[in-house]
């Protein structure tokens, strides 16, 4: 067994072709972006919420493999996807040499990381839940007609800046976001995606930690 790290796994055929597959069947379906782009992101800030607040390297490194594969599952179905993607990463992590109990700490990670039933069950999986649903912005909006936008569509291309605050003096965790109110609203906002900040909430308690959410500089949370 072998400490495999983010980086082996990004070099990995497989899991490449399932990254990629997985983004166009959801473009397809005319889902938001979910390729390397967020894949790189929340893999970034899984880490970082778990090194600011004192983790270990190594569970910090879990964090991060376990957000950059957390998608993968969109290549068999949107539909339950954290849970055919929690299979599909187990058994990767495991002919690359990840020792079982590691590959099953990210299997429970990606297998609870979607909203309908999803809860952090360890630190890896609460610093993905956070990592996954802060990632709104209008870089991750496919359609190029403004005048065809769904309201999912509109709330994320009005997200102008976006950025995971992690203060572990004050064991606070805080969504900061700058929205163009010429596009979207913040009541539009809470009316798509109040289910993920519930979420996030559950996510902060595991970890200790309080959640909030900033708007155009007004707390909201």
């Amino acid at each position: 067994m072998s400490l495999v790290t983010l980086e082996e796994v990004k070099k990995d055929p497989e899991v490449e072709a399932l990254i990629t597959r997985g983004n166009e069947h959801l473009g397809a379906m005319g889902f938001t972006e979910h390729s390397h782009r967020h894949l790189n992101l929340v893999a970034s800030i899984s880490r970082n919420v778990l090194e600011r607040l004192g983790y270990d390297k190594r569970t910090a490194e879990l964090a991060a493999v376990a957000g950059y594969l957390h998608d993968i599952g969109n290549v068999v179905s949107r539909q339950d996807h954290g849970q055919s993607g929690a299979l599909l990463a187990y058994n990767i992590l495991r002919r690359l040499g990840m020792p079982a109990g590691e590959a099953a700490t990210i299997m429970g990670a990606i297998g609870n990381h979607e909203e309908e039933y999803g809860q952090a069950v360890n630190p890896v999986g609460a610093a993905l839940i956070l990592a996954d649903k802060s990632d709104v912005h209008r870089s991750r909006v496919r359609n190029n007609d403004i005048s065809t936008f769904d309201i999912h569509d509109r709330v994320n291309y009005a997200v102008q800046h976006s950025f995971l605050r992690v203060d572990a003096g004050k064991r606070a965790i805080t969504l900061e976001l700058t929205i163009d109110l010429a596009i979207s609203t913040p009541m539009e906002y809470f009316e798509i995606f109040l289910t993920r900040m519930m979420m996030c909430r559950r996510a902060a308690r595991f970890l200790h930690c309080h959640f909030g959410l900033v708007v155009n500089d007004a707390r909201l949370l």
